[in-house]
């Protein structure tokens, strides 16, 4: 699974609950896109979450 290159934001684990309290596991994924992105050296693709891509902290090309 992809990670975030601005946050390092990636996948959490965890235990889904039924309501008889039956345990199994359970993923939350990221909304992780592939984005093209401008650096020094030109448009470079890279892996970023929408909340980064929301805040500005990244530059589309």
């Amino acid at each position: 699974m992809a990670k975030c290159s601005i946050c390092n934001k990636g996948v959490h684990f965890g235990n889904a609950v039924s309501h008889s309290h039956r345990r199994s596991n359970k993923m939350w994924k990221p909304n992780i896109k592939s984005v093209r992105v401008k650096t020094d050296g030109g448009a470079k693709k890279m892996y970023v979450c929408t909340s980064c891509l929301r805040s500005g902290l990244v530059e589309r090309a």
